[in-house]
């Protein structure tokens, strides 16, 4: 299985960026059972290590009274061939209905790297608990699928007539969606929510990857089965049938496909069977699921612009305690920010042609304060040759302006939006703008920075803010919106969060990787978001 891929004169990929998303498929074999009347009610969770500690990426469902649990919910994760990614299964019995873990059970735990279950494909291990033996005879089997084929399926399913199943009341009906697995079993992919008291139920329309389905086999057999649900996970069957994506695709809005749901056992008793009840596809829609890098191999070019902050708090260059002294090796904070994003950014712009503009400092000759201004002196071809020409455009400044105030962001922000809106007219996913501005200190526009924001969050742009020094950044995590909405002085919020903030010196002493990856995590989302958002399908995209 490829996982990497190999750069083109079309424009290089970076092996920096997930290169495919990894389905894993849990089981769980002879659980422990710790329920007194009657067995476990198991589901598992699933942690990555991250900087040396366990943080929870996702979790199953809970299979009520089952020591065997084959659990439908698949966990999804980005697989990076350049990085050791741990994973630790743990699973535990619920016994309430807190998400806290040390409120249930343990019921024992499994943790290798993504990389041995992908090799393998499938493996089966031994359950282990807190003190390293044995979880009895408990053990996990992990199954993992590369989901490189982003073709999604979305099905409405309904009911019509279906068996009455509780005495005293209507079917509580739910379905399950299998496939054949490659052991000849049939495999869970897919339940539905449980509609209450009801022979005519309609559920939720629900999409899950096509890959999931039928191993994107449109022609191969799927078993559609009918339970009524029954709170102690002893779920009576109500019918069941076989079909095919291909013929679920001929249901249509206007005309739906009608499927008789069989419960075989009744079919060979009764002569005068005719089914029990009608499974109903209102509609059945297959769409794509762009990736980000979906987005890159269709040719999506990202449009690099550097901004950077000559504001008198950086103090004296000339002086080694300046923020822009360039110390004996070379370099300083604003430069390795430069390098550590530009080296990576650039592989993505394929004449590497990039403006870099200067703010808060007065420019010759008649020293007048510029908030927007090209750092080589040359505002109608602003642009520098890759990350070196921006480099050496910034070191040549330096002597030739003077740092004044005040710290304005929002005219840069607003110069890059006007690329970013003239690039819309297109209407094609054929450009993305990074802004990044380096500062070191307090935005004194903050009310217009944030409308500037909240505006170009409409447009095919992202921004990232490296703060230098050791000034109070607060104003710069209120404008990366990851924990609340960010809202324009009118009121007006942020379509989507485009705002990325980290400071330098939380990266002083690692290596300059890490940085970067700080510094870029949020970019393929906001990428992918942004495109999704406006319907624009890759360039060069094959209709699904």
């Amino acid at each position: 299985m490829a996982y990497t891929v190999t750069p083109t004169p079309a424009g290089p990929v970076g092996s920096q960026y997930c290169v495919c998303k990894v389905e894993l498929s849990i089981c769980g074999q002879n659980l422990l059972d710790r329920d007194v009347t009657s067995k476990s009610d198991p589901f598992c969770v699933l942690f990555m290590e991250v900087n040396g500690k366990w943080v929870e990426l996702d979790r199953t469902e809970t299979a009520v009274n089952n020591l065997n649990p084959a659990f439908a919910k698949k966990f999804i994760v980005d697989y990076h061939f350049e990085e050791v990614q741990k994973l630790k299964f743990a699973l535990f019995d619920q016994d309430k209905s807190s998400t806290q873990l040390y409120e249930h059970d343990f019921l024992g735990e499994f943790s290798c790297t993504l990389g041995t279950i992908v090799s393998s494909k499938k493996i089966t291990r031994t359950l282990l608990l807190g003190n390293g033996k044995p979880a009895g005879k408990g053990m996990i089997t992990i199954a993992a699928q590369e989901l490189s084929d982003n073709r999604v399926i979305t099905l409405s399913m309904a009911g019509r007539k279906l068996d009455k199943k509780d005495l005293f009341g209507k079917s509580d009906p739910f379905l399950e969606f299998y496939k054949p697995g490659d052991d000849g079993k049939w495999m869970l992919v897919h339940r539905t929510e449980v509609i209450k008291y009801t022979l005519d139920p309609v559920w939720k329309p629900f999409t899950v990857p096509l890959v999931s389905l039928c191993d994107g086999d449109m022609d191969k057999l799927i078993k559609v089965v009918c339970y009524d649900y029954d709170s102690d996970g002893g779920h009576d069957f109500i019918g069941e049938f076989q079909t095919s994506v291909a013929r679920l695709c001929e249901a249509q809005d206007a005309s739906p496909l009608e499927l008789e749901c069989i419960n075989p056992k009744k079919q060979k008793k009764k002569k005068n069977y005719k089914n029990s009840g009608i499974i109903i596809v209102k509609s059945c829609k297959i769409t794509r699921d762009f990736s980000f890098l979906d987005y890159i191999l269709g040719g999506c070019q990202l449009m690099f612009t550097v901004g950077i902050d000559f504001t008198a708090s950086n103090g004296n260059p000339q002086e080694p305690s300046s923020l822009h002294y360039i110390n004996p090796l070379g370099t300083n904070e604003y430069l390795s920010a430069i390098w550590a994003v530009g080296q990576i950014i650039q592989d993505y712009d394929s004449d590497k042609m990039f403006p870099a503009l200067g703010f808060g400092a007065q420019l010759p000759p008649d020293w007048k304060v510029s908030h927007e201004f090209a750092i080589n002196f040359n505002p109608r071809n602003p642009f520098c040759s890759g990350v070196e020409g921006i480099v050496q455009a910034y070191s040549a400044c330096l002597p030739h302006i003077r740092f004044y105030g005040p710290t304005n962001f929002s005219p840069i922000i607003n110069h890059v939006a006007r690329f970013a809106a003239q690039a819309t007219q297109q209407e094609t996913a054929s450009q993305y703008f990074i802004l990044l501005i380096i500062t070191d200190g307090v935005i004194s526009d903050m009310d217009e920075t944030r409308h500037a924001v909240v505006q170009a969050s409409k447009l095919p742009m992202s921004i990232i803010i490296v703060g230098v020094g050791n000034a109070d950044f607060a104003a710069m995590e209120f404008l990366d919106g990851d924990s609340r909405v960010l809202h324009s002085y009118t009121g007006e919020e942020a379509v989507r969060d485009i705002v990325q903030f980290v400071p330098f010196r939380n990266f002083r002493n690692v290596p300059k990787e890490t940085l970067a990856k700080a510094v870029l995590a949020e970019l393929p989302q906001q990428v992918v978001q942004y495109f999704k958002h406006q319907n624009l399908p890759p360039i060069n995209s094959e209709p699904a």
